[in-house]
C-alpha cells in the first residue's frame, strides 16, 4: 500500500488522504507550496512538504536575493552651521555684532570644516556659507564704524581717569 498524505490548504481546510502522485500534480500546478503543512500517514506530527525527502525536488531551488544595501541615516544638518548663522543674524540684529560676528566665523568655519571631512554625514553647506558671510560683512561693518570714529572723532575714545 503506498504512502497517503494529508495538507492543510491556503484556505485553511484539510485535504486528503491523497497520494504522493497527485500531491505532486497540486505541486506543478502551484496549488501547493514548499511551506504547506502535510500529514504523512503513519507519522507522528505535521511537517512542510518542502522538508519531505520525497517531494524536496519538485519545488524550484530558492534563490536567496542578492543583500539589499539599506542606505545609512539621511545626513543631518551640521549644529555648527545652524549656530553660526544664528549668530551671525543676531549680529546684524543687536550690539554693533560683537561678540556674536566672532561665534558666527568660528561656527561657521567649524562647520565647513566638519562637512567637508565628512560629507555623507552631514549637509548645511548652505547654512555655514551664510553665516560665513554675513558675520564677516558684520566684522567688517564694525571694524569700518571703529575706524571712522577714530577718524573722525578721537575724544570718543580718550580715557578720563581724572575723576576716579
Amino acid at each position: 500500500m503506498s504512502t497517503t498524505y494529508k495538507i492543510i490548504g491556503e484556505d485553511g481546510k484539510e485535504y486528503g488522504p491523497v497520494s504522493g502522485e497527485l500531491l505532486r500534480r497540486w505541486i506543478a500546478e502551484g496549488r501547493v507550496e514548499s511551506r504547506t503543512p502535510v500529514f504523512v500517514d503513519g507519522a507522528e506530527d505535521w511537517n512542510f512538504v518542502g522538508l519531505l525527502p520525497e517531494f524536496a525536488n519538485c519545488f524550484k531551488p530558492t534563490t536567496t536575493p542578492a543583500a539589499i544595501s539599506m542606505p545609512g541615516q539621511p545626513p543631518k544638518t551640521n549644529s555648527y552651521a545652524t549656530a553660526g548663522l544664528v549668530c551671525s543674524i543676531l549680529a546684524w540684529i543687536c550690539c554693533c555684532g560683537f561678540p556674536f560676528n566672532l561665534l558666527g566665523l568660528v561656527f561657521s568655519l567649524v562647520a565647513l570644516s566638519q562637512i567637508n571631512r565628512h560629507p555623507g554625514l552631514y549637509e548645511g553647506r548652505g547654512l555655514a556659507i551664510a553665516g560665513l558671510v554675513l558675520s564677516i560683512a558684520s566684522l567688517l561693518l564694525t571694524l569700518g564704524v571703529v575706524l571712522w570714529s577714530l577718524a573722525f572723532d578721537p575724544s570718543a575714545f580718550e580715557w578720563n581717569f581724572k575723576s576716579f
